[in-house]
């Protein structure tokens, strides 16, 4: 396959787990972090401090410089997360020439948009000095970056309704431990993307409490329902939600151990505040910073959203989590399948 040249916007897990696989599929990539003593740390160490079992390839390189690892790429990737994905693409604005395919691996929806992140890319990069014709696509799914960082089999979807940009990201992620899907469905594989980690909040909650393999595999299944429910009634494609985006995700960040999200609500349960649960997990909790848009987007849509209402009144209105587990066992059940997928 021919070389390509990426530029990675982000050195956490998932960014350096990318950047380490594309590099040795051949790839020259350059990665830059805000954070420059982490720039310096990695470049001596050539170890990440959490991913200690991968080694960074020599062939890798970094840079505290955004215009060099904006300048003449084939492909950019944003691997910040959500919450910084409009500041830095602000930053990077500049920079960024032309047609340039941008690819992003954060999951969130903004808070005061309501904008999944390819729309933030959309919105900050489109301003009136910014460049024209960009090709925005989303890369999401079942993809802990532990498991990347290993080589081990993983299965990943490239998102967006500009096709040949999405057949280049599968063509460039390709290989020997990663297959990618593609899906004309940006939206639908960007909803599930944010709202599954509301779920496995829910799901890390649960577990908290002592419930199991039971209660799980409930909340996973009418998880998706909830999430499925708001893609359709938002125009998103109900077959992207059965899909790696949509419950393969959210199987996978409700049950590992590598889960933040499963792992704060883990910590909630038990009985820590979600500010000490955030500490304690010591990375960002993407699955708390989706909730006031989760809220938002259900009182939009009129969808009914029980579980990821459940979540809100415990992370965010300060529920005891088994009052709020009463309470939505409480519910009067529906019938599965009367309602179709109004009711999914």
């Amino acid at each position: 396959m021919k070389e390509r040249k990426i530029g990675i916007l982000g050195a956490g897990t998932w960014g350096m787990a990318l950047a380490r696989m594309l590099t040795n599929s051949g790839n020259d990539v350059l990665v830059w972090s805000a954070i420059e003593q982490e720039i310096d740390n990695l470049s001596a160490a050539r170890v990440h401090p959490n991913l200690p079992g991968m080694v960074i390839p020599e062939a890798l390189r970094f840079t505290k410089s955004l215009e060099e690892v904006c300048s003449g790429k084939d492909i950019l990737l944003f691997a910040v997360p959500s919450v910084f994905v409009r500041s830095t693409a602000a930053k990077a604005r500049p920079y960024i020439r032309d047609g340039q395919v941008i690819v992003d691996v954060a999951k969130g929806i903004e808070p005061e948009t309501l904008f999944t992140m390819t729309e933030v890319l959309a919105d900050e990069l489109g301003k009136e000095d910014g460049p024209k014709g960009l090709r925005l696509v989303a890369l999401s799914g079942p993809t802990h970056a532990e498991e990347v960082a290993q080589d081990l089999p993983t299965t990943i979807v490239s998102a967006s309704p500009d096709q040949t940009a999405a057949e280049l990201v599968r063509d460039v992620f390709t290989n020997t431990c990663m297959r990618v899907y593609t899906n004309a469905d940006c939206k639908g594989v960007e909803l599930c993307g944010a709202m599954k980690n509301v779920i496995a909040l829910g799901v890390g909650i649960s577990t908290g409490l002592g419930y199991g393999d039971n209660t799980r595999a409930a909340l996973i299944t009418r998880g998706i329902a909830e999430i499925a429910r708001l893609g359709v009634a938002m125009g998103c494609n109900l077959q992207t939600f059965a899909g790696l985006a949509g419950i393969g995700d959210l199987i996978v960040t409700a049950t590992s151990r590598h889960s933040r999200n499963n792992r704060a609500g883990f910590l909630i349960g038990q009985g820590r505040t979600p500010e000490q649960a955030v500490k304690e997990v010591g990375m960002v909790v993407e699955g708390i910073n989706a909730l006031p848009a989760a809220m938002e987007l259900s009182e939009r849509y009129q969808v009914e959203m029980p579980i990821a209402k459940t979540v809100n009144a415990i992370v965010r209105e300060g529920m005891s989590p088994a009052d709020a587990v009463r309470a939505l066992m409480d519910r009067n059940p529906k019938d599965e399948t009367a309602a179709g997928y109004q009711d999914f």
